[in-house]
C-alpha cells in the first residue's frame, strides 16, 4: 500500500505540468519523502538518541547566539 492515498490531483485542461507541480507540493507538505528517507536504513536506538540530542544542543546554541549581545566594535 502506498502512503499517498488521498494525495490525488485531477488534470484540468490537459495541463500536466501544473498538475505535477500541485502534486509535488502536496507530497512535500505531507512529509512522505522525509518518512521514506528515515525508514530507508535501520538506525540503532542509541544512534537515534545521540542524533536527536545533538540536534537539540545545536538548536539551543543557535537560540543563545541569537539572544547574545553583539561583540564590541572597538
Amino acid at each position: 500500500m502506498s502512503k499517498l492515498h488521498g494525495r490525488s490531483i485531477t488534470v484540468q485542461d490537459n495541463n500536466v505540468e501544473r498538475a505535477l507541480r500541485r502534486f509535488k507540493k502536496k507530497v512535500q507538505a505531507s512529509n512522505v519523502l522525509n518518512d521514506l528517507r528515515t525508514k530507508e536504513f535501520y538506525e540503532k536506538p542509541t544512534t537515534r538518541r545521540k542524533r536527536e540530542r545533538s540536534a537539540a544542543i545545536n538548536r539551543w546554541q543557535k537560540r543563545l547566539a541569537e539572544q547574545a549581545l553583539p561583540p564590541k566594535l572597538y
